[in-house]
């Protein structure tokens, strides 16, 4: 009978230490939980921004390319851009950039220029200021030909992450998103 009374005595102290066990273990796994989560939200917010400004970038250059304004020009589509990425908040966060690029030989040169109004101050790429040499990738200058134009729409954002992940890790996720369309 004491041999139980011992035995069951041992049962219930071991039952107190397993309790104690399993609130480290809750204490070490919430906090590494809590930064996955938090990491997944900025990861997954950065790349919805990312398809985001790739439409954006790729309607600049179609419009363009389309001609979609006649003589107005580039900035009415530029306008039309910043316009669409209201929800990134595209005029005060980002900036649109969209070059008409012309000429043969191995250096094309920069024909019209327009960029948003407002934003992050940045810079083109493809180059600045009409008649300036062009910066194109080489398949693109192999493929233009006399009296043909390029249209390249840059669209560039400040990302600023939703969750405080970054800070408490001292890291951070990219800070300015870049995205480009040739048509």
């Amino acid at each position: 009978m004491i041999k139980r009374l011992i035995e069951g005595f041992a049962w219930a102290k071991r039952l107190e230490d397993e309790q104690g066990a399993a609130f480290i273990e809750l204490a070490i796994c919430v906090p590494m939980l809590l930064i996955l989560v938090f990491g997944l939200i900025d990861f997954s917010q950065m790349i919805f921004d990312n398809q985001r400004m790739s439409g954006i970038s790729r309607q600049g250059s179609d419009l363009a390319s389309r001609d979609a304004f006649g003589s107005e020009g580039l900035p009415p589509i530029v306008s039309a851009l910043v316009t669409q990425g209201a929800a990134m908040s595209i005029g005060t966060q980002g900036r649109i950039i969209l070059t008409e690029v012309g000429g043969t030989g191995s250096q094309p040169t920069i024909l019209a220029q327009s960029e948003s109004l407002t934003g992050i101050t940045v810079t083109s790429a493809v180059g600045t200021g009409v008649g300036s040499p062009a910066t194109v990738p080489a398949n693109a200058v192999t493929v233009l030909n006399a009296g043909q134009r390029l249209f390249v729409t840059e669209v560039f954002y400040s990302y600023s992450p939703m969750t405080p992940v970054g800070g408490l890790l001292k890291t951070s996720l990219a800070s300015t998103l870049y995205d480009v369309a040739y048509f």
